[in-house]
């Protein structure tokens, strides 16, 4: 068969951006869906093998920033609520197996007798994300996974409340998808009695055209040429690729040491610049930047957005830095960056091009999520 390019489903900016639900498909989300969604499709007429090795349930495994929860929670957008529902539990060290069967009960109807099934529907996928951080105990045990592992054995657990504790409960019409770290460097890793009841693959970072993708169409639809003009166009389009250079640089070189064990940069400091720039441009009226240069000091509308870069990346990476060494380390990296990408296009001196500007939201009446120039 001819081999031919998965390409992402298209996607409409919405209203107003919450960075923390953005859901944006890429080709490497668009695979794992399918993954997830051919296994949990499988033939019924499998359903012997099912019960046995629990093929119909997936595990994500991957490390941070490799938007496991991202492509669960796209995969799960595409519900038809008539026909599956979808429930999202957050594990972490805390929870108990009575947290977690409390979250199952709580979704779940009688049918008849002691067989309980979905509310408002026949099928539900349970999500649950951070799925090794429940607490071991002294007998290197993970209690909350072993209600989970009855749970997908047994298709049900047993009553608690008093007037029938002991029953079995009988649940219907569940399908499960996790998502957890790589195991190692103090994470948990998690039975294999559980373990082998899902199909396990590996989520990898988003390459970077991935993320050219994801962002380069955030900041192309917030920055309508219609409003802005030729210039802070230009200056928009080198905006991610300086952001990815930048970023590439420092996790390579401000690397992780025992005393500075959280010098890990991903794709969430990525998110985080680009939240802060997109975040002028959305919630600020864009006469804003676009009359910049009647700010103090006459500053060119183009360079007020280099400018903005600037801070976005001071406040997200040297903010996370411990001494002064490793600041001025960053900072060499910035100018750097700065003059290469941005030179040609703004054609200014370097030292005015490596203006240092500071924006906050401190001084507006009412502190609205904007940034202001001080």
């Amino acid at each position: 068969k001819d081999w031919t390019l998965w390409e992402a489903d298209e996607w409409i900016l919405p209203k107003k951006i919450a960075f923390s639900q953005l859901l944006i498909p890429t080709s490497d989300s668009t695979r794992a869906e399918y993954i997830i969604k051919k296994i949990a499709n499988l033939d019924e007429m499998r359903s012997e093998i099912r019960k046995e090795r629990g093929c119909r349930s997936t595990l994500l495994v991957g490390g941070t920033g490799t938007a496991k929860t991202s492509c669960a929670l796209i995969y799960a957008s595409k519900f038809n609520p008539s026909e599956m529902l979808f429930k999202s539990i957050q594990f972490s060290s805390a929870t108990t197996p009575r947290m977690f069967q409390d979250a199952i009960d709580g979704e779940i109807d009688k049918k008849q007798g002691k067989t309980f099934k979905p509310s408002g529907g026949d099928k539900m996928t349970v999500f649950i994300d951070d799925m090794s951080m429940p607490f071991i105990n002294e007998w290197n045990d993970q209690i909350t996974l072993e209600i989970l592992r009855q749970l997908i054995e047994l298709e049900g657990y047993y009553f608690l409340a008093k007037e029938n504790r002991g029953d079995f409960k009988t649940v219907e019409g569940l399908q499960y998808l996790g998502a957890m770290n790589h195991p190692g460097g103090g994470r948990n890793d998690i039975p294999n009695r559980c373990k082998r009841h899902f199909f396990i693959f590996n989520m990898t970072s988003p390459s970077t055209r991935s993320i050219e993708n994801i962002y380069g169409r955030i900041l192309t639809l917030l920055f309508n040429p219609k409003k802005y003009t030729e210039s802070i166009i230009a200056v928009k389009d080198l905006l991610t690729d300086a952001t990815i250079s930048l970023w590439d640089v420092v996790r390579k070189k401000l690397l992780p040491t025992p005393t500075k064990f959280h010098y890990v940069f991903n794709m969430r400091e990525l998110s985080r610049v680009f939240q802060g720039i997109c975040t002028v441009a959305q919630q600020i009226e864009y006469k804003v930047i676009q009359n910049a240069s009647n700010a103090p000091g006459k500053m060119k509308s183009d360079l007020f957005l280099v400018a903005l870069w600037r801070h976005e990346c001071e406040r997200v990476f040297e903010d996370k830095l411990l001494n002064q060494t490793d600041k001025d380390v960053f900072k060499d990296f910035l100018e750097k960056t700065t003059i290469e990408k941005f030179k040609d296009v703004l054609d200014l001196p370097e030292d005015e091009l490596l203006t240092n500007l500071i924006f906050a939201d401190c001084q507006r009446s009412g502190r609205a999520s904007c940034r202001e120039r001080v």
